[in-house]
């Protein structure tokens, strides 16, 4: 009789957008080492694209988002989840305050980012961030980076519209536009001096699917998603 290895199960607060979750599923599997698929990790996912807008509400000093995602975090628990990930960059606007009212342990999006980039050899010099407004009004990069290597490149005002603009134009399903903008904003900023590209929008690692510029992309999706995979298998990384 085959043996079925133990696997916790992991809740995903998605639906931030909804292909953005979709992503991040499919990471879980690539990066799950499995030969069957009981070997895979189990996924619980309460995709809710309901949740009212992120980055507006951190523009506008609203808490909209917030009851809306502890609701969903109630009914992941409920449903057994032993952790949870949340795949949306800006919506860890809310992560402390969550994980506080929350029975089972909330995984860090940047915090995964942060234990990649770590490993990256030979180290960076300088990653540029790509994200929401709300994401950079927040600091949710710019506090992890500190003054520590690799140094944080932030957008200038043309370069952030764009990636505004890929942004929509994903959520939209408008692929040519998002590819054209998130590219034209990449130039920009390696012009700028950066190496790499952190792509802190889940939406960015797929504006940028088919461009020569996705190979500069540190990815928050894989990251989160690597972070996933090992909590499920036991393996603190």
């Amino acid at each position: 009789m085959q043996h079925i290895p133990h696997r916790r199960l992991i809740g995903v607060l998605g639906g931030m957008g909804p292909a953005a979750t979709i992503d991040f599923m499919a990471k879980v599997v690539m990066l799950t080492p499995a030969q069957h698929d009981q070997d895979h990790v189990p996924l619980l996912v309460h995709g809710v694209p309901q949740i009212p807008d992120r980055s507006a509400a951190i523009a506008a000093g609203s808490d909209a988002p917030f009851l809306p995602m502890a609701a969903g975090i109630m009914q992941l628990e409920r449903a057994g989840a032993e952790f949870i990930a949340i795949p949306c960059n800006t919506a860890h606007y809310w992560h402390e305050r969550l994980a506080r009212g929350s029975r089972v342990p909330l995984l860090h999006i940047a915090d995964a980012v942060m234990a990649m980039i770590a490993e990256i050899e030979p180290p960076i010099g300088a990653v540029a961030l790509m994200a929401t407004r709300g994401t950079i009004a927040a600091g949710l990069y710019q506090s992890r980076f500190g003054t520590k290597r690799p140094r944080l490149i932030l957008p200038d005002e043309p370069a952030q519209a764009l990636v505004d603009s890929a942004i929509v134009a994903t959520k939209a399903g408008q692929r040519p536009l998002a590819l054209r903008h998130a590219e034209e904003a990449s130039q920009r900023l390696l012009d700028a001096g950066a190496e790499r590209l952190l792509l802190a929008c889940t939406e960015l690692p797929l504006a940028l699917a088919d461009s020569a510029f996705l190979p500069l992309g540190i990815d928050p999706t894989e990251a989160l998603a690597r972070a996933c995979v090992n909590a499920s298998l036991g393996e603190a990384r």
